[in-house]
């Protein structure tokens, strides 16, 4: 079969959906994406090297947020859907995804490994004719510098015997509105064939526009930048608030005058920090990659100062609250209300709420946290564990310290019966009496 025949059967088998479809990494990215194209039509294998998770999808059983339990369950139990932690199976797959982690070291430089370690394992399965797309976020260079060379130690050829492009993750999670199947996607191919052949299985997947980028390193930037985009700004709206703390000035009213301009404005919003996986994590990738062309990245690195910095304003916010009562932070009873990262999410991956904690109980505080998503975790080696939010529990607090907007809370029970309340979310905005309240 020579290399023309090659595509147009690739493209037939995704056009027909008699394409087996693989996906490495049955995370936050992976299972909703397996899921998605199940749906679609194709015959899915999840592969993941934990095992509770083979077990669980092969039960049916859902562990992430942004999938419904019943397209999950169904999809299984119509043969739609397996998983395994066995990568033998790559030899059955017609195209795979890999939406591993890519998480930072403890110098803040990108850990590609699980990326690296997928990509040797799936490469003893290659075969001919076979589409390989790279959706874990990393930094520019990455599919071509790292990814291609292992694929090709196989003595195939990228662009003539199989397909890689890089599209990356557009995971939100708990967004009401935008999910996997209807956000927009970008793919960048090695090659315009390979970017085709990517391109087409998207379309047969997702409800929205599938942007192509005239490379994999467009493809990766473009990531970067949206979550960059995001770090500077929501650093802005942190500078912001403290600026306006030594002024007096209401930093949410501020931001709230400035959305009534019809243009020219996007609202940020200040907070106890920056967390989740994606805009705490993303940047860092960018600035060490700059400097291998012997550029520092001023902007980015201030953004991400200031975003590392809100725990410890929020730690100095507090004990001057404390103050003014007379009460020291070292013996008082703290009662934090959220560890997510996000409202409505049990996802704890660089929560500034964990940092403030961390911080609170360093300074001798006597702590306490409510949250319904998340039970228990542990950091630092410090295990927490989620006390019931009872008036009781609000009563007993010496200050109350609201780090993440849960819509389930009912704000106007926790303002009647707390002692006082440290708003760093603006999620008592409604809440009439502001006697005991303060925000950041």
């Amino acid at each position: 079969m020579d290399n023309i025949d090659i595509k147009t059967d690739l493209l037939n088998k995704i056009s027909n959906k008699t394409a087996v479809v693989g996906v490495i990494g049955l995370g936050y990215v992976g299972l909703p994406l397996a899921v998605e194209k199940a749906r679609a039509g194709y015959k899915v294998i999840g592969f993941d090297i934990q095992e509770q998770k083979v077990r669980m999808v092969n039960n049916g059983v859902n562990y992430i947020g942004d999938v419904v339990q019943a397209d999950l369950k169904k999809l299984v139990e119509s043969g739609r859907l397996k998983a395994t932690g066995d990568y033998s199976f790559v030899a059955d797959v017609d195209c795979i995804a890999i939406c591993v982690p890519t998480p930072l070291d403890e110098y803040s430089q990108p850990d590609i490994s699980y990326v690296v370690n997928s990509a040797k394992e799936m490469a003893k399965y290659l075969h001919r004719g076979m589409l390989v797309v790279l959706e874990s976020t990393t930094y520019p260079g990455t599919t071509e510098e790292v990814l291609m060379p292992i694929l090709e130690s196989t003595g195939l050829k990228c662009g003539t015997d199989f397909y890689l492009a890089f599209s990356p993750e557009r995971v939100d999670p708990g967004n009401k509105i935008y999910k996997t199947k209807n956000t927009p996607k970008v793919v960048g191919g090695v090659t315009p064939d390979c970017t085709e052949v990517a391109a087409a299985l998207y379309n047969n997947v997702l409800d929205n526009e599938v942007f192509r980028a005239s490379s994999p390193r467009v493809a990766e930037m473009e990531k970067i930048l949206e979550n960059t985009f995001r770090n500077v700004n929501i650093a802005l709206a942190n500078e912001l608030a403290i600026i306006c703390d030594k002024m007096g000035i209401d930093v949410w009213e501020v931001i709230e005058a400035a959305k009534t301009k019809p243009y020219g404005f996007m609202p940020f919003y200040p907070g106890p920090g920056v967390g989740g996986h994606c805009i705490a994590v993303d940047p860092f990738y960018l600035t060490w990659k700059a400097r291998e062309y012997g550029y520092h990245t001023k902007l980015i690195e201030t953004a991400g100062e200031i975003n590392n910095y809100m725990p410890e304003f929020v730690l100095e916010r507090a004990m001057k609250i404390l103050n003014r009562f007379g009460k020291p932070l070292n013996g008082s009873e703290i009662l934090v209300l959220g560890a997510a990262y996000k409202q409505d999410i049990d996802d704890v991956r660089e929560s500034p709420a964990l940092k403030v904690m961390d911080l609170l109980v360093r300074h001798g505080a006597v702590l306490k946290y409510n949250d319904p998503y998340v039970p228990k975790f542990t950091y630092k080696g410090r295990s927490y564990e989620s006390v019931p939010l009872t008036a009781e529990a609000l009563e007993a607090a010496d200050l109350v310290i609201i780090t993440t907007m849960h819509g389930c809370y009912d704000y106007e029970f926790i303002e009647k019966h707390s002692r006082f309340i440290f708003d760093t979310k603006n999620a008592m905005k409604n809440i009439k009496n502001r006697a005991k309240i303060e925000t950041l």
